[in-house]
């Protein structure tokens, strides 16, 4: 695990380290440069495989290639077996970054097409004088390149791009625009209009000829499973055991998440039951009691309790959050306003072990969001509309939960495609978001169209059924661009890996090819899942509601961060941008401080872009 960073036809050895050095929070152990006429890699290492020897940038043989890598490859071990049975002969002991040289002289760049686990790959290849860059599937390791006058450059964070001269940090209002509905910038944009992100399973190649970037990989929602539930059942235990095998491959201490959950409990158990020694346990708890998380902690409590784990909890207080909130943003890089829990949580962490297990992931494979529980619903009554009375009569039970509650289904499908009524579920559209700007963002954002960027991604869906549709956007677009970066930062901030045992390839593939109904059956969600680890948690864990590691933003935006919040977005400090419509933002707090609306999701957006531009763009 590391961080990455490089260059190719513009910049100096010391525009590399500058680079690299922006990136030692993501690898403290070790640092290492690789400059060549006008061609550098540079790294930050997080020793966890092969520590004494598992150096980079590593160079062939021949000198013709380099290669830096940010991850972890699991099956080194077997490919390493491979090559050498070939007649390879490998310099290091069990180093996993040695193994991608080989790979790509025998494979070319299908080679990705062999490796299990999480990577962002820099090779540089003197023979074709080509610069690759590829990401893993799921993008779990992230990476940023920005085209600059002569060359490229590229890292595994903004930052890292940004400690170039020719990079610029003029802001793409396009991407806050999007921002502003999804509470994340989508890829491949990000908060700067020069500085892209390559999307996950997508390889780029650069040359003396420009950039090419090509999709290596793609999850496939509309594949049937072929098999009954009994056997889609044993399956999903099957590939959830071996990759938590794979995943616990480390020379260093590792432990694990626990969030009182179905995923994270199910992570615990089975790594439990491959170890001689107590799994460490890591819980968030918060002392103002709120009822769900203390229902977190207590089920978290029976788990560690059940399997005997090392276990430890990390109180955070409302006042935790202004103190680090810039910190936070600095993580970050661009304006996010997703869930920061792991960022308090892995400060604990980091005084124990160097990695720790996570259950994400399982909510984007197995179904349990409200658009995955709403999408079957939605298909319902779409048709219901269409039946004559008796056929009506006849379906008229058919919605379950939502029986009750047709007006809320029709409000949505009334809104048009499906893209349009994705919307309905994000904390604002289009729309909204322009009712807050001035005219001068107006200007710079155009005919930008957030719904028209969800709908690029439905139009990709080649299947049939409502829930894996509704999967498949998530899958694109929340996990890459939202769940995976706050985890990726804010463990990184902390020097720690996190590895996400439900993203092994294998088991999201079997996922993504099961039916909806055995994800969401009789409203029960993530019921494939549930079922297949039946029997390794308590009961109540696999029959209570989801919470996860989220935080009371809400609250405390309503309550005890009421004048950090009216301070920061006060009209002094937006009018030096001069971005949004000052009185419809105070008209937006007013509402909410006064308690005729809930805009506390809003607010906590609004604040994080303000302090990102603060921080970023304008810094005071």
């Amino acid at each position: 695990m590391c961080g990455i960073a490089g260059l190719i036809g513009s910049g100096s050895r010391s525009d590399l380290e500058r680079m690299t050095q922006s990136l030692r929070h993501r690898g403290p152990d070790d640092a290492g440069l690789w400059f060549s006429n006008n061609i550098g890699l540079g790294m930050r290492r997080l020793a966890i495989i092969d520590v004494e020897t598992g150096q980079q940038p590593i160079t062939s043989a021949d000198g013709s290639r380099t290669v830096v890598f940010n991850g972890e490859i699991y099956n080194a071990p077997e490919l390493r077996s491979e090559l050498e049975a070939e007649g390879y002969r490998f310099k290091t002991d069990h180093s996993d970054t040695e193994v991608i040289l080989p790979l790509f002289e025998k494979y070319g760049p299908s080679f990705a097409h062999k490796l299990r686990g999480m990577f962002a790959i820099a090779i540089w290849d003197s023979n074709s004088e080509q610069l690759i860059l590829l990401r893993d599937r799921a993008g779990i390791k992230p990476l940023y390149f920005a085209e600059v006058t002569g060359g490229l450059v590229f890292g595994s964070e903004i930052k890292a791009l940004l400690a170039h001269p020719g990079v610029s940090r003029d802001p793409d209002f396009t991407a806050l625009h999007h921002y502003l509905s999804l509470k994340n910038i989508p890829a491949p944009r990000t908060a700067f209009r020069q500085i892209r992100q390559i999307r996950p399973g997508h390889m780029l190649t650069y040359s003396s000829e420009g950039t090419e970037t090509k999709r290596w990989w793609k999850l496939d929602f509309s594949l049937s499973f072929d098999g009954n539930e009994h056997d889609a059942v044993r399956e999903v235990r099957r590939l959830l055991e071996e990759s938590v095998l794979f995943h616990m491959r480390s020379d260093v201490p590792f432990g694990a998440y626990l969030s009182g959950g179905v995923d994270s409990s199910s992570i615990v158990a089975l790594m439990a039951r491959q170890m001689d020694h107590p799994v460490k346990t890591f819980t968030l708890v918060y002392d103002d009691g709120f009822e769900h998380k203390d229902l977190d902690r207590l089920h978290a409590a029976d788990v560690a309790k059940k399997y005997g784990t090392d276990h430890h909890e990390f109180t955070v207080r409302f006042k935790d959050v202004p103190d680090r909130i810039e910190e936070i943003t600095l993580a970050f890089d661009e304006p996010f306003s997703g869930v920061i829990s792991t960022f308090f949580l892995t400060e604990l962490i980091a005084k124990h072990v160097k990695v720790c297990l996570s259950g994400d992931g399982a909510d984007e494979l197995f179904a349990s969001y409200l658009a995955h529980r709403i999408a079957e619903p939605l298909a319902l009554r779409a048709k219901q509309r269409n039946m004559n009375e008796v056929q009506f009569e006849e379906q008229e039970n058919s919605l379950g939960e939502w029986a009750d509650n047709t007006a809320h289904l029709d409000a949505i499908l009334d809104r048009g495609d499906y893209a349009s009524q994705r919307m309905a579920q994000y904390i604002s559209d289009d729309d909204c978001n322009r009712s807050l700007y001035s005219d001068t963002m107006k200007s710079y954002i155009g005919d930008a169209s957030t719904v028209g960027l969800i709908r690029g991604i439905d139009h990709e869906f080649r299947g049939h059924d409502a829930t894996n549709r509704a999967l498949h956007v998530d899958f694109e677009s929340l996990l890459p661009d939202q769940v995976l970066p706050f985890v990726d930062r804010l463990s990184m901030a902390h020097s720690v890996e996190v590895r996400p045992p439900f993203l092994d390839h294998s088991l999201m593939e079997l996922a993504a090819s099961l039916p909806g109904g055995l994800k969401i059956k009789n409203g029960r969600v993530k019921h494939i899942l549930k079922e297949a680890v039946r029997g390794l948690i308590p009961d109540d864990i696999l029959d209570r509601p989801k919470e996860g590691f989220l935080m009371p933003v809400n609250h405390w935006v309503l309550n005890n961060l009421k004048s950090y919040v009216t301070d920061r977005l006060g009209a002094d400090r937006l009018n030096r941008h001069g971005l949004f419509n000052t009185p419809a933002i105070g008209t937006l707090l007013d509402e909410h401080y006064s308690g005729t609306a809930n805009h506390g999701n809003r607010v906590w957006n609004l604040l994080n872009l303000q302090l990102w531009w603060d921080a970023y763009i304008e810094p005071q």
